[in-house]
């Protein structure tokens, strides 16, 4: 389980420039949960994944996974428990590297560093049937280098290479947002299939209301470092796309826009 307790957080504090993001802001999601996020601009979705991981520190409040405070875990060692997914795919992924070498990369991920190559090749086939799973035909491009791949095919290596180890969160940052919509159709049942088969946590912020409602057995809209409206499994199953989309337009209506 991952809980987030009374979390505050403020920009410029004590200045006229003070802006506070969270106020005491608590959420709880439990172990194999998928839960979709959605949320106007500035509503506090990526800020608060960026909480988790450790990009930003908090003011106040504590950080718990499974029963371990992580508040003042530094992000490299909490990259070891939480994998992570970009909007832009040149963030999973070195492009000057080969698909191989990035592979490698992430295999040898919170391993020790010792003074010998960087390329294991004894795990070739292994890395070749885990691409192969992807249906990209990338298993047969190992030296190719990632900067020369199509915007899907390194976003599905990035979501690819970030569940090689063992993890226990998933977090998804928009990471269909930069795709066209066949290949963003495409990283969303591979999301869906690995989540499933790797049993993981995932939290997804998402514009795509679609997404929000097909996938996932929880969804969750922010708005002003406040979760407004939470929608368990049971409720989720009936829930439709205007049924947000209408909640979308209430708030709208409320902050006079």
């Amino acid at each position: 389980m991952l809980e987030l307790m009374e979390i505050s957080k403020y920009y410029n504090p004590g200045t006229v420039n003070e802006m506070c993001l969270f106020h005491n802001f608590n959420l709880s999601i439990r172990e194999e949960d998928f839960v979709s996020v959605v949320g106007s601009n500035g509503s506090g979705k990526t800020s608060m994944l960026n909480i988790i991981c450790g990009s930003i520190p908090i003011d106040r409040g504590r950080i718990v996974i499974n029963d371990t405070e992580i508040t003042n875990m530094p992000e490299f060692r909490r990259q070891r428990r939480i994998g992570r997914v970009y909007q832009n795919p040149a963030m999973g992924t070195c492009p000057n590297m080969t698909i191989l070498e990035n592979m490698s990369l992430a295999d040898n991920k919170g391993k020790a560093f010792n003074l010998g190559k960087g390329t294991n090749r004894k795990r070739i086939e292994y890395y070749q049937e885990s691409l192969r799973t992807l249906g990209l035909g990338l298993e047969d491009k190992l030296e190719v280098p990632v900067g020369s791949l199509s915007g899907g095919q390194r976003q599905a290596m990035a979501l690819l290479m970030v569940t090689m180890t063992p993890i226990e969160f998933l977090i998804l940052d928009e990471h269909t947002a930069a795709l066209d919509p066949k290949t963003a159709e495409l990283i969303m049942e591979l999301t869906d299939k690995i989540v499933k088969e790797k049993h993981l946590t995932t939290i997804m912020v998402t514009h795509n209301l679609r997404y929000a409602v097909a996938y996932g057995n929880r969804l969750i809209m922010m708005h002003q470092g406040e979760v407004i409206f939470d929608a368990s499994e049971e409720t989720k199953k009936n829930l439709a796309i205007d049924d947000v989309l209408n909640k979308f337009n209430e708030i709208s209506v409320e902050c006079g826009n």
